[in-house]
């Protein structure tokens, strides 16, 4: 069985990857408690061909989640997976982030509709390396689940659809 990267290419499906994943996201956890492996034996086993390493990530999240009611830090590993997953499809500089939300058209009326002040917009460019370099993605994993899927529906720009931000 074969699992779709982030960049297109197919690669076959690996449980040890897959934990890897998890376990490497479980630091500061109770690990009396938080079984990574029971995390990953239930994400294979929602497996398909041609699923998705975001759609892995979204069930392993989901998953983690659901053990909650085992363990209160099955909560921070599903957000930690979340956060994670987020992060890779979302620029790595802030500076990036502001460029695309200005430069958005939309798409029912093919219009330059900004999301940002042209303002906010040349501020970033004048001081995007001081912003850029300010900036501390770790704080992101200090959500929990309800947290940030509470943050990510309801706060979190978008562009068609996906969240930018």
């Amino acid at each position: 069985m074969f699992v779709v990267k982030r960049d297109g290419r197919s690669e076959k499906v690996q449980f040890d990857k897959i934990t890897a994943r998890i376990n490497k996201l479980s630091y500061g956890l109770d690990t009396n408690f938080v079984d990574s492996a029971a995390v990953a034996q239930k994400v294979i086993s929602g497996v398909y061909q041609g699923v998705t390493t975001v759609e892995l990530d979204n069930l392993a999240a989901e998953t983690a989640a659901y053990m909650t009611v085992q363990h209160p830090d099955y909560a921070l590993l599903a957000a930690r997976i979340a956060i994670s997953n987020l992060q890779k499809e979302t620029h790595d500089k802030f500076s990036d982030v502001i460029k695309d939300l200005f430069d958005y058209v939309n798409p029912k009326t093919n219009k330059h509709s900004p999301m940002v002040s042209e303002q906010l917009l040349q501020l970033v460019q004048t001081h995007g390396d001081r912003i850029n370099a300010a900036m501390d993605y770790s704080n992101d994993f200090n959500y929990n689940y309800f947290g940030f899927k509470t943050l990510e529906r309801s706060y979190l720009l978008r562009i068609n659809r996906r969240v930018v931000e």
